[in-house]
Order: C-alpha cells, then sequence, then structure tokens
C-alpha cells in the first residue's frame, strides 16, 4: 500500500514538472493565460516551461504523522491566543487600577474634606497628616503601577 501511494505521489510529481503554460492573446485583444494550447486564431502566442512545485517537506510522512502534526500546530494556535488574551485582560486591568489610582490622588490632593471607613465601618474624616500620608501612598502607587 505505501508503494502504491509513493509511486502515485512520484507520478504526480513527475506530470507537474513536465507542465508547459501557454499564453497568447484572442481575437478580442484579451490575454489568455492556460495550460493548454491555443485554438483558432491567436496573436503572440507564447509557450512558458513550469517550474517543478517544490518537493513537500511532508511527502514522506504517514497520514497519522501529517495528523499530528497538524494537532501540534492547532494546539500552539489557541495556546497562543489564550496568552495574547490574558496579557490583553492583564493589561486592561493595570489600565483600570491606575484610572482609579489617578482618580483617589486627585480626591485627595483636592483638598476636599474625605471620609474612611474604620475596621469597624464607622465613617471617621481624615485630618491633615492622615491625608498626607494617604497622598503618599497613593502616588506611590500611582508611579509603580502606571508606566
Amino acid at each position: 500500500m505505501k508503494r502504491f501511494v509513493l509511486t502515485a505521489a512520484l507520478l504526480c510529481i513527475v506530470a507537474a514538472a513536465q507542465a508547459q503554460i501557454y499564453k497568447w492573446q484572442d481575437q478580442n485583444n484579451r490575454t489568455v493565460i492556460s495550460d493548454r494550447p491555443p485554438t483558432g486564431v491567436v496573436r503572440k502566442p507564447l509557450t512558458i516551461e513550469a517550474e517543478a512545485p517544490p518537493a513537500a517537506a511532508d511527502a514522506g510522512k504517514t497520514m497519522a504523522d501529517r495528523e499530528m502534526d497538524f494537532r501540534k500546530r492547532q494546539k500552539e494556535s489557541v495556546e497562543r491566543n489564550e496568552k495574547a488574551e490574558k496579557e490583553q485582560r492583564l493589561t486592561a486591568q493595570r489600565q483600570e487600577d491606575c484610572d482609579a489610582a489617578r482618580r483617589s490622588l486627585q480626591a485627595m490632593e483636592s483638598g476636599e474634606r474625605v471620609a474612611m471607613r474604620d475596621a469597624r465601618g464607622e465613617r471617621y474624616f481624615l485630618d491633615d497628616s492622615q491625608r498626607q500620608q494617604e497622598i503618599a501612598r497613593i502616588r506611590q502607587t500611582v508611579q509603580s503601577n502606571c508606566k
């Protein structure tokens, strides 16, 4: 069975190597390119010798090997797409975090009274020293996360 397939493949390659391409202009002055010689009245006939197609790298591979290669390429493609999507999500999340930090910094630097919640959920207002500490912390966050 393998011999038959190999012989058939070689015959196809040899047949393709012997192919000729014909180029001519018909009665309506249109250029025609074909693998068959022109019939009837033609102007400027030209015969072009076609080169043999390059030998396929997987001509000697079995169907199972080609299937395995296909599945491997398919898996790699899926992995590349997943990695790109993950990177895109991370980039979007970083941008959102950066924007939130900048808004917080802007609110702290605005001079308005800022209320926070303590561990028990009770609201309290920041005094000037707490505000300066919070501004320093948020600036550090902006500097490290917003690049």
